[in-house]
């Protein structure tokens, strides 16, 4: 059996998965505001993605973070002195174990223990939970679901048939993987990016797969993080866009330049590849750009420019699924690829299940996700003395869950774009609330 502690409470607990960045910061608010609630993180330790050792990291051993230490750690506790600008993973770890540490969060999760089923029993939760190999079946007040948006590889299925290496980049470790491999790599996102550049350094070549247009951002401009540029000055939108986009075509180019595809929307309205490396081997020939696959027999792949060639390994970058199949879609308000949710956190007619997490934004960082979990434990805090804030929080969230906080852009109708918002607007209307419910 596996014990599990209760605050002083006339109630049951809240359950909390994951042990993550996002799932420690609501821990550190659920605290704060004595919201009682467990823990559960199917990993030894806390870190989340970040732990490479997590049986659902999808870390891999070159990585680093793509935004800066400044815009991305939370303001009360700072990175570090020597923290790198852009730390390695193993650095993050650490910082969110001392995090841990410093909150004092350590004794509220069960480590090694898999959520496997959640459901709504009137007006409580029924959770199954694994340790060990047992089962057992907990009562709880509700869920606030904190497992991470990047664990579901997302593939997709290839024409013809491979008889080399067929992998995701979430299987990814290490390049030794390529040593003296021919290495295709479709997808050019962030992370396919990172995985080319390391398989320059070990394998006999690589090509990588390029269907559509990116924007290409170093990650210093001028010996500063290129994200802690700019900023002071609020522009409109279509200013900004003009203005940055002409930025960066001054420094990189156009992505034609090297033969890959100019995109053919406007800066922002996708999220742009941060990488200071791959377009320096592609203009040096280490990486080969391709047009997407027509076909594959055996290790020959023709693409649609009608060229062929050779691989031993195929390793697809093609992003991640939102992954809660522990609980039913019906319960998440699924629509579409996402769930549809007030600032993407609140159902509109439930009070006891949270999504904490499930939000992108450029610039957001670990801050902009604490000020949710900040908000989301000050309207339990009013839901639990049975306060009028939450109920007119009820109403502008049931009223509100069709809008989308893009701050006007028009992001691009992709999957991975589904649940990304504008960091200006969102936190605005996080700030908003939060001082509702503090005020009222």
């Amino acid at each position: 059996m596996i014990s599990l502690f209760y605050l002083d409470y006339p109630m049951l607990n809240y359950v909390l998965i994951g042990a993550g960045p996002m799932g420690l910061c609501t821990a550190r608010r659920l605290k704060q505001h004595n919201i009682p609630f467990v823990g559960f993180e199917i990993h030894s330790d806390v870190g989340g993605l970040w732990d490479i050792n997590s049986p659902t990291s999808t870390m891999y051993e070159s990585a680093h973070l793509i935004s800066s230490k400044t815009m991305t750690e939370f303001t009360d506790f700072p990175m570090p002195p020597g923290t790198p600008t852009y730390p390695r993973h193993d650095q993050m770890r650490r910082y969110f174990q001392e995090y841990a540490k410093h909150f004092d969060l350590y004794s509220d999760f069960q480590f090694e223990t898999k959520v496997v089923k959640a459901r709504a029993n009137g007006e409580n939760w029924e959770v199954t939970i694994e340790k060990g190999g047992d089962q057992q079946t907990i009562k709880a007040a509700g869920l606030l679901i904190a497992n991470g948006t990047l664990h579901k590889a997302k593939q997709i299925k290839l024409p013809g048939s491979f008889s080399g290496t067929n992998m995701h980049s979430a299987e990814y470790k290490s390049a030794t993987v390529f040593t003296d491999k021919r290495v295709l790599i479709v997808g050019c996102g962030n992370s396919g990016c990172d995985i080319a550049v390391d398989a320059v350094h070990r394998a006999k070549s690589v090509d990588m797969v390029v269907r559509r247009g990116y924007y290409f951002l170093p990650k210093f401009v001028m010996g500063k993080a290129i994200d802690t540029i700019g900023g002071k000055i609020k522009l409109p939108n279509k200013l900004k866009q003009f203005i940055d986009g002409t930025i960066v075509k001054i420094l990189v180019g156009n992505p034609s330049d090297y033969g890959l595809p100019d995109p053919d929307y406007k800066m922002y309205e996708s999220h742009p590849v941060i990488n200071s490396l791959v377009l320096h081997h592609i203009g040096h020939g280490d990486i080969g750009v391709k047009p997407g696959i027509k076909d594959i027999e055996g290790e020959q792949v023709t693409f649609e420019d009608g060229s062929d060639s050779e691989y031993d390994i195929i390793l697809q970058a093609t992003g991640y699924e939102l992954d809660y199949s522990f609980v039913d879609q019906s319960l998440l308000n699924w629509n579409g690829s996402a769930p549809q949710l007030y600032l993407n956190v609140f159902h509109p007619e439930r009070n006891d299940i949270f999504l904490m997490g499930m939000v992108e934004a450029a610039g957001l960082g670990w801050q902009g996700r604490d000020e949710q979990a900040h908000l989301v434990a000050l309207y339990l805090k009013s839901l639990l003395k049975n306060g009028q804030s939450a109920l007119k929080f009820d109403k502008i969230k049931r009223d509100n869950v069709t809008e989308r906080c893009d701050g006007g852009m028009n992001y691009l109708q992709l999957d991975r774009m589904s649940y990304y918002v504008h960091k200006g607007e969102y936190l605005s209307k996080i700030k908003k609330h939060i001082k509702e419910l503090q005020t009222s």
